[in-house]
């Protein structure tokens, strides 16, 4: 549960740095962009590592489970933050490629952390 609090963490105190550092609009563009790979990246942590414990063997078809769904999810989350919700797509993209890269980096630090054990 550690590395939930890590991304959460990380990337509350970053948006509320561009919050205190840009406009109201596009401080909300950028918690738009942040909270879609927050949630994803914090869900699927949380069944990686339930399903390691449980059964190490089972963690790849987690995982490819989860990639599938996170394709099907993110399209559909772009698609209607732009369209629907109407965010400005340059703060919006940058925030959301931003957040996407550095939480699963640190997902994939702390899934290597799991493995040596």
């Amino acid at each position: 549960m550690k590395p939930v609090w890590w991304m959460v963490g990380a990337s509350a105190l970053s948006w509320l740095a561009v919050t205190a550092l840009t406009d109201r609009e596009t401080s909300r563009d950028v918690l738009f962009g942040m909270v879609g790979p927050l949630g994803v990246a914090t869900s699927t942590w949380v069944l990686m590592e339930r399903a390691y414990r449980r059964s190490p063997m089972q963690l790849t078809s987690v995982m490819v489970g989860a990639f599938v769904g996170k394709m099907v999810f993110f399209g559909a989350y772009v698609a209607i933050m732009i369209r629907g919700v109407a965010v400005r797509p340059v703060p919006f993209m940058a925030s959301f490629t931003g957040y996407f890269i550095g939480l699963y980096v640190i997902e994939a630090l702390y899934l290597k952390r799991l493995f040596a054990k």
